[in-house]
């Protein structure tokens, strides 16, 4: 791995992440529903949306090693994600996520994850591989919650993802590539 990853970083994940004009388009459509649901919080800013694949914070060092070959393992097309969806997640008091979310837009996300998942079984991180997968964009965290509500479909197609470490900004500590296959 190129870049040194301490035990400590307690914010370190695998992601994928909006192109910059769709993270644009995003973080427009978050302040119009921020000002219509009359919420308070912060709007995550627009470099800063992904979805979150798998969290690696706290590992040893040599899982997060085991996590990074993993990803390496992985070989996969470039696939579209599409979320048609806002919803508020049950979070800490005061602090629920406020999302995108979809379903049928997703299933190769998820298809994806799981691929991914697989990679890292195979790695030895069974505790990292098994957890539980909801695909989702946070907009904002607020005290309100609203209810599911469906919205104008937000769409990119997923060409990479990164390992991200979380520390007053996101540091992209490396990136894997998604690449059509060859033809033969």
């Amino acid at each position: 791995m190129t870049t040194s990853v301490s035990s400590e970083d307690a914010r370190l994940f695998l992601a994928t992440l909006p192109d910059a004009g769709t993270a644009a388009r995003i973080h427009a459509l978050a302040s119009v529903l921020k000002r219509a649901h009359q919420f308070n919080g912060r709007l995550t800013e627009p470099e800063r949306l992904h979805v979150s694949l798998f969290f690696l914070g706290g590992l040893p060092e040599q899982a997060v090693e085991a996590a990074y070959a993993a990803a390496t393992d992985v070989q996969m097309e470039p696939f579209e994600v599409l979320f048609d969806r806002t919803a508020s997640f049950r979070g800490k008091r005061g602090s629920r996520p406020f999302v995108l979310i979809g379903e049928k837009g997703l299933e190769q996300l998820v298809s994806f994850r799981r691929m991914l998942g697989g990679a890292m079984l195979r790695r030895g991180l069974r505790r990292v591989a098994h957890t539980n997968f909801t695909p989702h964009v946070t907009l904002l965290y607020d005290a309100r919650a609203v209810e599911e509500y469906p919205i104008e479909p937000v769409s990119w197609i997923v060409k990479e993802f990164v390992l991200i470490r979380s520390l007053r900004g996101h540091q992209h500590l490396a990136r894997w590539p998604l690449e059509a296959r060859a033809v033969a």
